[in-house]
């Protein structure tokens, strides 16, 4: 019994579990012919990515409300990249921009409770002056 020759194009053999030969060299196909993501394609950015890492540093540098605007939209982003593993490529910059986002949010519920407690110290002074 002989194998099968390869094929003429140099493409896939659904018949052979031997590594095909492409323009680059030689490389193990997919199961079934399937290419490893749909489409064909590799990962893709996740179209809210960039703009969370961006409200998420503005919100820690500039302007701190926007900074739970981060938190918010990198948790519903989150959501999106673990229900499909492996389809965005910038799942980072999701990441870093909610860590920055919860940091953000964090400094301004320490702010509130600091104006808290100095104007509850205001309103006892004067009180008792």
């Amino acid at each position: 019994m002989s194998t099968p020759p390869p094929p003429s194009d140099g493409g896939y053999d659904p018949h052979s579990s031997a590594p095909t030969s492409g323009p680059y060299g030689s490389y193990p196909s997919a199961p079934g012919g399937a290419s490893a993501m749909a489409g064909g394609q590799g990962p893709i950015d996740h179209p809210q990515g960039t703009t969370i890492l961006v409200l998420g540093i503005l919100g820690l540098v500039v302007c701190s409300i926007l900074a739970p605007v981060a938190w918010y939209m990198g948790n519903n982003a989150m959501k999106e990249v673990e229900a499909n593993p492996g389809r965005y490529a910038n799942a980072q910059n999701i990441k870093i921009g909610r860590i920055l986002g919860m940091i953000g949010t964090a400094l301004i519920v320490l702010g509130l409770v600091f104006a808290a407690i100095i104007i509850i110290g205001a309103v006892v002074a004067g009180a008792n002056a």
